[in-house]
């Protein structure tokens, strides 16, 4: 049976060498998926107040359209959506009262009682595929290459919907490991990079990237792996702004995880759209006989 497939908004848009590079892979593993019809916006962020329940009308739509497909479980890329899903998904499962005033509100949509599972692309390849399993898909293994792993905020909290341990989590690690690169552990790893805070402060949103980018360096990374497009805006697009702003600062190149793992598989470049990327991402590939020079 195929996996439902939830997309989201930016992965056509912004964050299609997330997106690209991701489905390339799951072909790759023969991992058989389906994009759901008829999604919408997950609404991007789980709103925290809370009697605010139109925020849940998006998410919980989305989720219909898995259940409406005889499926129970819905497969995401981004983080962001996979966190925005998954609360709303535990609201809906326990959560009697509100799970009816939502129902009841959304009349022409069946009922929803939070019967589906929603699942991040890194633990479903953990718990559903095996990370030894993907050590033996491996064609062009990463060696020589040191990358941080950065996990953020929504793959880890709340713990209602966390993949992983908060305080020590492993699953990014483990998926770097089985690429065949090194895995640089740093302490900033599940600091937040600033989020949505770059719309209203963006000086503080930067300077809280510029900290995770700073200490992912001072740890020996060359590369660091994420999953978010929001992360790799604000860690990524703006570290041109970093290196103009703060003395010493490093560039460092940003990936997102599926990209890796193309490469490793030995997908062709193109398919991941390596030119979304920062300079430096080619660079390194280059200096690592990854891609062509």
């Amino acid at each position: 049976m195929k996996i439902a497939y939830y997309p989201g908004c930016t992965l056509k848009t912004k964050a299609k060498n997330l997106e690209m590079s991701a489905l390339a892979c799951l072909d790759a593993l023969g991992i058989e998926y389906e994009e759901l019809p008829r999604w919408n916006c997950c609404g991007a962020v789980f709103s925290l107040a809370d009697d605010d329940l139109i925020h849940m009308v998006a998410p919980v739509r989305d989720l219909i359209r898995v259940q409406e497909r005889g499926e129970d479980t819905v497969l995401t890329l981004c983080s962001m959506c996979y966190n925005t899903l998954a609360r709303a998904n535990d609201l809906m499962k326990n959560d009697e009262e509100k799970r009816k005033t939502i129902n009841d509100f959304m009349d022409e949509e069946p009922d929803y009682e939070g019967n589906v599972k929603v699942v991040h692309f890194l633990d479903f390849i953990r718990d559903n595929y095996g990370f030894d399993k993907l050590k033996d898909k491996i064609t062009k293994p990463l060696t020589g290459m040191k990358v941080a792993p950065y996990y953020g905020c929504t793959l880890l909290r709340p713990k209602e919907v966390a993949l992983d341990r908060p305080d020590n989590p492993q699953v990014l690690h483990q998926f770097i490991e089985a690429l065949g690169a090194e895995v640089i552990d740093f302490p900033s790893a599940t600091k937040c990079c600033g989020a949505y805070q770059v719309l209203g402060a963006p000086d503080a949103a930067l300077q809280v990237s510029y900290e995770i980018i700073s200490d992912a360096v001072k740890n020996g990374a060359e590369a660091l792996a994420l999953t978010c497009p929001l992360c790799d805006y604000n860690m990524g697009k703006r570290q041109d702004q970093m290196l103009e702003k703060y003395e010493g600062a490093q560039d460092l190149p940003v990936y997102y995880f599926t990209q890796l793992l193309a490469l490793a598989l030995g997908i062709a470049p193109e398919v991941s759209h390596l030119e979304l990327n920062r300079e430096s991402a080619r660079e390194l590939l280059k200096t690592k006989n990854m891609i062509k020079a």
